[in-house]
C-alpha cells in the first residue's frame, strides 16, 4: 500500500474512532507532535478486584500471576460486526461498547489481524472482517481510550494466512525476493505509522501469522528469514522513532509437534533474527496436552532467552450453531476435563493462563471472542456477510483465493466460541480474565461425568468400573462417583462377537450414566497403530523419494499418539504400507484400517488389500482423502486361509504432489 493512500485514510480513521468511542480528544500524539482531537481526556481504567467475588462460574486465583500479565482478546471482526447490526450487552443486559465490557472483565490488550489489501478491484471486501491497516488503526485507538494496548498481527497476505496457506499479496506477486524485502519493510513502516497516528498504543507486532511453512508466498527458509529480518527492522525503526517499547513476536502453531517447534526456535537463533517473543497458537482440542505445550515453551524460553506466550486460544461454550453456517469445533471434538459450557470455557482459558504464569510467559490472547451471529436466517445472513464482510469469507474472495474461500465462503464458524451468546449478551466466563487475581465464591456444582468406556478382547469377561468420574465446577472436588450397572444389559452382550454396546447405570446420587462397551477383535497384526515405530511394517514406493514417515502427533492419529504419515510437495506419490504374518489356524480372515488426508488430486487412489501367499485375495478401493480428520475405514472380509499361509495386509496410495495424510489402526482378525 502506498504511503499517500495510508495518509488519505488517516483522517477518516480518526473520525471513525472518535465517533465510535464518544470521545472528543485523545492523549496520544501524532508523529509531528500535534494532538489528535482538541482536548485531552482521561483514559478509562477498570480496577482489578482484590477480594473474592461472587460469580456463576468458579475460578481459582492463579498464585503469583503478575498484574501486567497479558489478558488479551483478538477482536479483528468488531467493525464489520457493528456494521452488520450486532450489539453487545453487559451483565445487566444493558447495551454497551464492547471495549468497556472487555475492560470491566479484565482484558488489557487487543489483537487485530492486518491484511495488505483484502478487496477486489471494485472495492468489494473478501470478508473475515475486511481487516487492513485502517481496521487496526480504528480498533487500536478505541482500545487506547480504555487503557488497552494493541498487538498488530501482520499476515503479509491479502487474506487468511495459516500453516496451510501463506499467499503473496497481489501487489507483490511479480516481485523477486529483493524487491519483496523492500516492500515488506515499507509496508510495515507505513502501516505502523498510520496506526500510531490514529492514537493506538502499539505494544506488540507479529511479523507473520502461523508461519510454519511459509510467509508472503515464500516457502523456503532462506527467503522467509530474509522477509522476517526486514519486517523486524521496520518495527525497530518505528519503536525507536516513536519512543515506544514495541515487542516483536514470531508466531507458529502445531505446538503438539514439540520437535518441530524446537527446530523453529533453533532456526531463528542460528539466523540471528532480532525478535522478542516466540508465540504459538494453542487450541486444546487440536494441539495436545497442556503439559507438552508448557514444557515446549519453557524449553525455548530457557534455551534461547526469549519471551514466550500463547497468541491464540479459544474454547466453545456451546455446541449449537448460531448463524446457519457450521462450526469449526463441535461437542464431538471436546474431551477430557471439558465440555461445551461457559464453565468449561473459563476452565480452558484458566488452564492456559496458569501454565503461562508457571513458566513466566507474557500472557495469552483469546481468538475472536466477540465474533457472533449477524442473524438467524441463512439467506439474510449471506447477504449481510457479503455486504459487510462479517462472515469468514465473502463471494468476492474468489478474486484472490478461488480454491478455498472462493468455493466455501459464508458465515462465522467460531460463534460458539465467543464470550457472548448469540444475542450479544456477555457470558459469565469472560470474567475469568479478572478473577484469576482474586478467585470466586461459587456454589459447588457437578458439571458432567467423563465418558465411561470399557474395552475387552473377544472372549474376555467384561469387568465394569466401580464408578464414573464426575467433574465439578471446582475441579479440586472432581472424583469417582460409585455406580450400579444394569446386570441384564451386561448379560445380553455376546463377547464372542466384536462390536459396540452400551450399559446404563445409576450413580449413588441418582444420576443416570452410560458406559460404552467395545468388544475388539483379536488383532493378529503387530504394532497396528505404529506406536512402536515401523519395524513390523514394510514400505514400498514407486516414486523418487519415500513420502512416508512415522509421525508423533496425536491430532493426526486415529488413536494413540502416532500414525503412518505421508506428504511430498514436489512429486506425485505412489507407495504402499504392509505387514505379513503367518496364519496359525485354518479359517476366514477379515481386515480393516483407517486413513485420512487431503489435497490428493481428483484421480487419487487408495486400495486396501489382503494377500495370501503373495497373491491378492481381495481389496477395497472405496476410501477417499477428503480432508483433515475425515477418516475412511476400508475393509476386506471373507478371505480363506489355512495354517502356514502367509497373510499380508496393506494399503496402497497414489496421489498428487502436495497430497498428505495419515493411516492408522490396521486390524487383521479371524472369524
Amino acid at each position: 500500500m502506498k504511503s499517500t493512500k495510508l495518509k488519505q485514510l488517516l483522517a477518516s480513521v480518526v473520525a471513525m474512532t472518535l465517533l465510535a468511542t464518544g470521545i472528543t480528544g485523545c492523549t496520544k500524539g501524532t508523529e509531528d507532535g500535534n494532538a489528535v482531537g482538541d482536548t485531552n481526556v482521561e483514559v478509562y481504567q477498570a480496577a482489578l478486584p482484590t477480594e473474592v467475588q461472587d460469580s456463576e462460574i468458579y475460578v481459582a486465583p492463579i498464585n503469583g500471576i503478575d498484574e501486567n500479565f497479558i489478558r488479551g482478546m483478538d477482536i479483528s471482526s468488531l467493525l464489520v460486526e457493528e456494521a452488520s447490526g450486532v450489539k453487545y450487552f453487559d451483565e445487566a443486559g444493558q447495551e454497551q461498547d464492547l471495549f468497556k465490557i472487555l475492560a470491566d472483565n479484565g482484558v488489557n490488550y487487543i489483537r487485530v489481524r492486518v491484511w495488505n489489501n483484502p478487496y477486489d478491484e471494485a472495492g468489494n471486501g473478501y470478508g473475515g472482517g475486511n481487516c487492513d491497516a485502517s481496521t487496526a488503526a480504528t480498533l487500536g485507538s478505541r482500545a487506547a481510550a480504555y487503557g488497552m494496548k494493541l498487538n498488530v498481527d501482520f499476515h503479509y497476505s491479502d487474506f487468511w494466512a495459516d500453516p496451510s496457506k501463506q499467499m503473496c499479496p497481489k501487489a507483490w506477486a511479480d516481485m523477486n525476493i529483493d524487491e519483496k524485502q523492500q516492500a515488506i519493510y515499507d509496508y510495515t513502516v507505513e502501516s505502523l505509522n498510520m496506526i500510531s497516528d490514529a492514537g493506538a498504543d502499539i505494544g506488540m507486532v507479529q511479523i507473520g501469522n502461523e508461519i510454519n511453512h511459509g510467509m508472503a508466498g515464500e516457502t523456503t527458509e532462506d527467503n522467509i528469514i530474509l522477509l522476517l529480518k526486514k519486517a523486524s527492522e521496520a518495527v525497530r525503526k518505528i519503536s525507536a522513532e516513536r519512543g515506544n517499547d514495541i515487542k516483536i513476536a514470531v508466531h507458529f502453531t502445531n505446538v503438539d509437534d514439540k520437535s518441530s517447534m524446537l527446530r523453529k526456535a533453533l532456526w531463528l537463533s542460528n539466523e540471528e533474527l532480532d525478535y522478542d517473543i516466540f508465540g504459538i497458537s494453542y487450541y486444546s482440542y487440536w494441539h495436545g496436552g497442556l503439559k507438552n505445550m508448557k514444557d515446549t515453551l519453557a524449553t525455548i524460553k530457557g534455551q534461547y532467552k526469549k519471551d514466550v506466550m500463547v497468541l491464540e486460544t479459544s474454547f466453545p461454550y456451546t455446541g449449537e450453531d448460531g448463524d446457519c453456517f457450521g462450526n469449526s469445533v463441535s461437542e464431538d471434538d471436546i474431551a477430557g476435563e471439558y465440555i461445551c459450557s461457559a464453565q468449561s470455557q473459563a476452565n480452558a482459558v484458566w488452564d492456559v493462563m496458569s501454565k503461562m504464569a508457571e513458566i513466566g510467559g507474557l500472557g495469552v490472547f483469546y481468538w475472536e471472542g466477540a465474533w457472533i451471529p449477524v442473524g438467524n436466517s441463512y439467506d439474510t445472513n449471506q447477504e449481510i456477510w457479503n455486504k459487510f464482510g462479517s462472515g469468514w469469507a465473502s463471494s468476492y474472495s474468489t478474486d484472490y483465493d478461488p480454491n478455498d474461500a472462493g468455493k466455501y465462503y459464508g458465515g462465522c464458524s467460531w460463534d460458539n466460541q465467543a464470550f457472548f451468546d448469540f444475542d450479544g449478551k456477555v457470558l459469565p466466563s469472560l470474567g475469568v480474565f479478572k478473577y484469576i487475581y482474586c478467585g470466586t465464591n461459587t456454589p459447588e456444582k457437578l458439571e458432567f461425568f467423563k465418558s465411561c468406556s470399557v474395552e475387552v478382547t473377544q472372549g474376555q469377561d467384561i469387568v465394569m468400573p466401580e464408578g464414573v468420574y464426575g467433574v465439578y465446577n471446582n475441579r479440586e472436588l472432581s472424583r469417582e462417583v460409585p455406580t450400579v450397572w444394569k446386570a441384564e444389559e451386561l448379560e445380553a452382550i455376546d463377547t464372542s462377537m466384536g462390536g459396540e454396546y452400551q450399559v446404563h447405570g445409576i450413580t449413588e446420587d441418582g444420576y443416570e450414566v452410560i458406559a460404552n462397551i467395545l468388544v475388539t477383535y483379536a488383532n493378529l497384526l503387530d504394532d497396528q497403530g505404529f506406536e512402536n515405530g515401523s519395524a513390523a511394517w514394510q514400505v514400498g514406493f514407486d516414486c523418487a523419494v519415500n513420502p512416508t514417515d512415522i509421525q508423533n502427533k496425536a491430532s493426526d492419529a486415529y488413536a494413540g499418539e502416532k500414525a503412518m504419515h505421508f506428504w511430498n510437495a514436489d512429486e506425485e506419490q505412489v507407495f504402499w504400507v504392509e505387514q505379513t504374518i503367518t496364519a496359525t489356524e485354518d479359517g476366514t480372515y477379515n481386515a480393516f484400517a483407517y486413513i485420512q488426508g487431503g489435497d490428493a488430486g481428483s484421480d487419487h487412489k487408495v486400495r486396501f488389500y489382503i494377500k495370501v501367499n503373495g497373491e491378492e485375495a481381495a481389496s477395497d478401493d472405496t476410501a477417499k482423502l477428503t480432508g483433515w480428520k475425515q477418516w475412511s475405514r476400508p475393509e476386506v472380509n471373507g478371505v480363506e486361509a489355512v495354517a502356514g499361509d502367509e497373510i499380508t495386509v496393506g494399503m496402497y496410495v497414489s496421489c498428487a504432489a502436495g497430497g498428505w495424510g495419515t493411516m492408522d489402526e490396521f486390524c487383521l482378525y479371524k472369524d
